[in-house]
């Protein structure tokens, strides 16, 4: 094979390569993100294990209504003397015996505790539930986190590489002016100086975006971030969001967030405690009956039977003759044990009865099981007061966050648009000698400065007016 054949075999490779690469490329939205991390989140997987175990312990509170019934069945042998249970008599050999029973019993009252039961699991399945809602709520707010993180870099690293383009065309232009004696050398070498700056900060910058790259992808739990990219969709922030008062989205979220369903059927979980706990002080009424039967060895019975007659002497007459007694003696020729079958039937017993547990004294343990409950409701009712007063701190926070981060938008765009018209000015004069390299790239840093001010206002006040939206019920999206 020759060197062309070889170069160009080289070529169609790495094509392919970058082929197959940019097939891998997925270009993921937010809602794309969201959607999976909760599908993939190891916390979410657990707390839904979590329901599944509260869910079998409801499915096993409605079944303990139900009677139980239970079957025994023995197969044994003895040796020596005993008395065999079936026959009631003395057995010395080797004696076979089978025992078949079969027993059930119906609470029929027990203090309502089974009805309790089954409605503090059911309270406790739904206070999962919630809890579970507000994991993913969690694990949503942290992706849309970082996913704008992720966009607040792109847009910096664009901005910055724009910038550079910027710098680059002005060093050209200072070189020409340098080489043609209008400019001093001092002056390229500022510019110059200033590019190198710029092009750290982009290096800077685009670490920063591969670092939020990294964090949004092992929030999605994948392995990678290669091949990942996010959608850069437009904001629509000309027009400033809706802010409601603390209180208005209080009103909204404490009657729908999930943390605060959950404590809530926590309450009344631990009142069904309390009941539960009470159902103790009652008696308690229940049904049973058995049935059962046995076999034994020892239970035999005569085979072919024959009559052996018989003469004995029993005495004398006066005159002295001898008088006998005549008769048949019946004797069997084996014993076998009575079929197993008609022995079932023979020791067959069955019986019936009510029990009747009245409490009288058990060492104070339910009067302390109530005491517990009483505590357990107290606590609970706490928790949930913790539960609506974070709520209440944390939808302040957010409201004057989005207000501050609304002023702070406004500021830096009026910001930008000043610095921006100051810089066009300051490079025409620069471009014509008016002014020295300094005074230009002090005008190129308050205008680089007010842009990076803009984009992190921006993303900031997008943030914080997404998060108010999701506290008053609405999903994290940035399509506005």
């Amino acid at each position: 094979m020759n060197k062309t054949n070889m170069v160009f075999l080289l070529l169609i490779f790495m094509l392919f390569v970058q082929f197959s690469f940019a097939q891998e490329t997925k270009i993921w939205t937010l809602e794309e993100c969201i959607n999976y991390a909760l599908e993939n989140n190891i916390n979410i997987k657990k707390q839904t294990l979590n329901i599944s175990y509260q869910e079998e312990l409801l499915l096993q509170s409605k079944l303990g209504i139900l009677p139980n019934l239970n079957g025994y069945a023995s197969h044994g042998y003895n040796w020596g003397q005993r008395i065999d249970p079936f026959t009631n008599e003395f057995a010395t050999d080797r004696v076979r015996s089978n025992n078949l029973y079969l027993q059930g019993d119906l609470n029929l009252f027990n203090g309502l505790q089974q009805l309790n039961t089954i409605k503090r699991n059911k309270l406790n399945l739904l206070a999962s539930q919630y809890d579970t809602d507000y994991y993913r709520d969690e694990i949503s707010i942290s992706v849309a986190t970082e996913y704008l993180q992720t966009l607040y870099y792109m847009e910096f690293v664009e901005i910055g590489r724009n910038q550079i383009d910027i710098t680059r065309q002005q060093v050209d232009r200072t070189r020409k002016l340098v080489e043609a004696g209008t400019l001093a050398k001092g002056d390229l070498l500022i510019i110059e100086a200033q590019l190198a700056s710029e092009e750290l900060s982009l290096v800077n910058a685009e670490n920063n975006l591969s670092l939020s790259y990294l964090n949004l992808t092992q929030l999605l739990e994948l392995q990678s971030p290669e091949g990942f990219e996010v959608e850069k969709p437009e904001l629509g922030l000309i027009d400033q969001p809706q802010i409601y008062t603390p209180q208005q989205i209080y009103s909204q979220a404490v009657a729908e967030r999930p943390e605060i369903k959950s404590a809530e059927y926590k309450v009344e979980s631990s009142e069904k405690n309390l009941e539960l706990a009470r159902g103790a002080y009652y008696p308690s009424l229940s049904l049973s009956g058995s049935i059962g039967s046995g076999y034994s060895g020892a239970n035999q019975i005569g085979e072919d039977p024959i009559y052996i007659p018989y003469k004995t002497e029993i005495g004398e007459t006066e005159s002295g003759e001898t008088v006998y007694a005549i008769g048949e003696n019946l004797v069997y020729g084996s014993f076998n044990a009575k079929p197993w079958s008609d022995q079932l039937s023979d020791n067959l017993n069955e019986s019936v009865g009510l029990s009747l547990r009245v409490p009288i004294f058990n060492g104070w343990s339910t009067r302390s099981q109530v005491a517990q409950a009483k505590i357990g409701i107290e606590n609970a009712n706490l928790d949930l007061q913790l539960q609506k007063n974070n709520l209440y701190k944390i939808i302040q926070q957010a409201y004057n966050d989005a207000v501050s981060a609304s002023n702070s938008y406004k500021a830096a765009d009026k910001k930008v648009q000043a610095t921006q018209e100051s810089f066009k000015y300051a490079e025409q004069k620069f471009n014509v000698g008016l002014i020295n390299s300094v005074e230009y790239n002090d005008a190129k840093k308050e205008y680089n400065n007010a842009l990076s001010e803009l984009i992190q206002a921006k993303y900031d006040l997008v943030f914080r007016s997404t998060v108010i939206d999701f506290y008053m019920g609405k999903p994290l999206t940035l399509k506005r």
